[in-house]
């Protein structure tokens, strides 16, 4: 049985840690898997792993980004060098432990989830064994941080990319290099038995509350979209550095009753809202798959996104399985949400489309693409 070794930055919440655990789950069936984690944040993993997966805690620290934060926030100068050296210390063990793990590693193949993993992947693996990188950010015409995935992947093997776009771009960078490029979406757990009904008054929205998400936007389209709608809400699930900012928007133009933050929450507890909800919406500036868009698409909800999230434009045919909203254009984008809002027979003719439409990247689909790469020669 062939042993497969997943490097990943933690076990906690993150679109990244819930791909990484899908995909152990998945490959557990047939190899020996163990995920090699740089910091235990938590007791357990967030995401559900099986018990035949494996997971080697690296470190016994923790990265101490808040802590900083709150002392420039403060400006305790002790209090900031402590916090600087505490943080030099974290990252240079992360990079001597993560190194020595590669280097010593009995996997015959090791996937990569980070750019820094990529480099030492690169630098340190063993000629012996199979070396893939995994990308999950999409560069969004940040050339400087593409030139780096570029460098760091150039003494990988493989290099999988979650999104045909990406896959078209690194392809033609790499075209010198041995690196082999390969299109494998990210997977879906599963599709419920039963749609929602779409019959509450309710909108949602999940992510990371980080200004890539463009949180701030959608509470500025929501508070237009309430003034003449007054009976809906908007159910908002993440958490994140803008949490403070989102918190000062509601209450500066009171919307308690109507936007609940509801913080990180596991898998069933998002299920159940999305059950509970009628339309989904997307404000991202990016996204390089849009996993949440084929989580809600599976829950039978008709989805609105910003075509500038560019995993958006490869999961919808606006005006067919969802929409997409051209140049960032606010008032198009609540004209399309209240024509949903006013028309439930169109919510479920949309969302029954994206239902139908996401079935190839069900776990049991994607699955085959990952043995494919794994056992060739």
């Amino acid at each position: 049985m062939k042993k497969i070794s997943i490097l990943s930055l933690h076990l906690g919440y993150g679109g990244i840690e819930k791909c990484v655990s899908a995909l152990a789950n998945l490959l557990s069936d047939k190899y020996e898997i163990e995920i090699a984690c740089s910091y235990k944040l938590y007791d357990n993993s967030v995401f559900e792993l099986d018990d035949k997966v494996k997971v080697k805690y690296l470190t016994n620290v923790k990265p101490n980004h808040k802590e900083l934060r709150d002392a420039i926030k403060r400006k305790n100068i002790f209090k900031i060098i402590k916090e600087l050296i505490k943080g030099i210390n974290v990252l240079r063990l992360r990079r001597k432990t993560m190194i020595k793990y590669i280097k010593n590693t009995d996997s015959d193949i090791v996937i990569s989830t980070r750019d820094i993993f990529d480099d030492w992947l690169g630098e340190y693996g063993s000629d012996d064994i199979v070396k893939i990188g995994w990308e999950h950010n999409h560069y969004h015409d940040n050339l400087k941080y593409a030139r780096e995935i570029i460098r760091a992947c150039s003494k990988l093997d493989y290099l999988v990319l979650v999104s045909k776009n990406l896959e078209d771009f690194y392809k033609k960078q790499l075209i010198k290099s041995k690196c082999k490029c390969i299109y494998i979406p990210n997977v879906l757990d599963n599709i419920p038995d039963k749609p929602a009904p779409l019959k509450e008054k309710r909108l949602i929205s999940v992510g990371r509350l980080s200004p890539e998400k463009g949180f701030d936007e959608l509470l500025v389209i929501f508070n237009k979209i309430v003034k003449n709608n007054p009976d809906w809400c908007l159910d908002i699930i993440g958490d994140g550095k803008e949490k403070s900012k989102l918190e000062k928007y509601i209450k500066e133009h009171k919307l308690e009753d109507k936007v609940t933050l509801h913080g990180f929450r596991n898998k069933d507890y998002i299920d159940k809202m999305l059950q509970k909800s009628s339309i989904y919406l997307m404000t991202s500036h990016t996204e390089s798959f849009g996993i949440v868009l084929i989580e809600a698409m599976s829950h039978g909800l008709p989805c609105i996104a910003f075509s500038s999230a560019e995993g958006a434009r490869e999961l919808i045919d606006s005006g067919r399985n969802g929409y997409l909203i051209n140049n960032r254009n606010f008032e198009a984008y609540i004209k399309k949400v209240e024509d949903l809002m006013y028309d439930q027979k169109t919510r479920k003719a949309i969302g029954n489309e994206g239902r139908q439409s996401i079935k190839k990247y069900e776990g049991k689909e994607v699955v085959k693409d990952w043995y494919n790469l794994i056992e060739r020669k």
